[in-house]
């Protein structure tokens, strides 16, 4: 979760000066290269976590006309659907158009968000089964932010195992602060319920930084490591289900995984047994 930092009365009713304007009430940085906010949410924006939107800031001037545009990309929505504000978990790219510029975002500050959420990670894109695999590199752990903290994710599925792989311990931080949260909160266990909460499983690898578990979670599951350190049978479709969110190679490797254990690819239109996130900032 992030650290909440106050917003004061001058910029609780700040008057929003972009277009489809959101204020920024959290920041948090948890790397040279990762960090995470929150902002306020629109009062007509209704989306199902797993979900994500487009967010950005304003462009410099054109030379030649003055002119801005905004610098708009895909983020998944990190909170849950009933979260009175919306998270975000963002890689800094030094001489990256937009997040050069949004790494510097304070409280107070305002982004673009246009209140048009899309996305395949949600639970219609799946046919009804036994356990759930969250499969994520880097950033792509902030859909699963939204849907850990989602009661449905419970209510559907007998086991939740959330799977996160990244170069460094200090990029395991984001998703390791959230399970520890989500175990902690009074909120939802009272929401998700105690029993509920016990069936999420948390499985963080590195891949550079020495850490307890070593190796691409790819790796892992061609050497069965995965399912002996958990204690599960390997994959099938009659009983498994799986999300995916990382980077291009990952989501095509993995996705060869999952067909391999004979896992077809689903939809919003066509609900089978995974699904792999099209729109991921890396």
């Amino acid at each position: 979760m992030t650290e909440q930092a106050t917003v004061n009365k001058e910029t609780a009713t700040k008057v929003p000066t972009l277009p489809d304007a959101q204020t920024v009430t959290a920041v948090q940085h948890y790397t040279d290269r990762l960090f995470s906010f929150r902002v306020t949410r629109p009062a007509s924006l209704r989306f199902r976590s797993g979900e994500f939107v487009m967010i950005g800031l304003m462009g410099d001037p054109d030379p030649k006309t003055g002119k801005q545009k905004p610098l708009m990309r895909a983020y998944s929505i990190a909170s849950p659907s009933w979260d009175d504000e919306l998270e975000f978990f963002s890689i800094k790219v030094q001489d990256g158009p937009l997040t050069s510029r949004l790494q510097h975002i304070q409280v107070g500050d305002e982004i673009i968000l246009r209140p048009k959420p899309v996305g395949t990670l949600v639970h219609d894109a799946l046919l009804p089964g036994k356990r759930i695999w969250f499969f994520a590199t880097g950033t792509g752990f902030a859909p699963f932010a939204s849907l850990l903290r989602d009661p449905q994710t419970y209510e559907d599925y007998d086991e939740v195992i959330i799977t996160h792989t990244c170069r460094e311990v200090g990029e395991l931080q984001y998703g390791a602060d959230l399970i520890e949260s989500i175990k902690a909160d009074e909120l939802l266990n009272e929401l998700i319920g105690e029993d509920n909460l016990r069936k999420l499983r948390y499985y963080p690898t590195t891949t550079r930084e020495e850490s307890p578990k070593m190796g691409r979670i790819t790796d892992l599951m061609r050497s069965g490591d995965v399912f002996a350190d958990l204690g599960v049978s390997p994959m099938s479709p009659e009983t498994d289900r799986a999300m995916v969110c990382g980077n291009l190679a990952f989501n095509l490797e993995i996705k060869d995984l999952l067909e391999g254990y004979g896992l077809e690819e689903g939809a919003n239109s066509k609900p089978a047994q995974y699904v792999v996130e099209k729109a991921f900032l890396d």
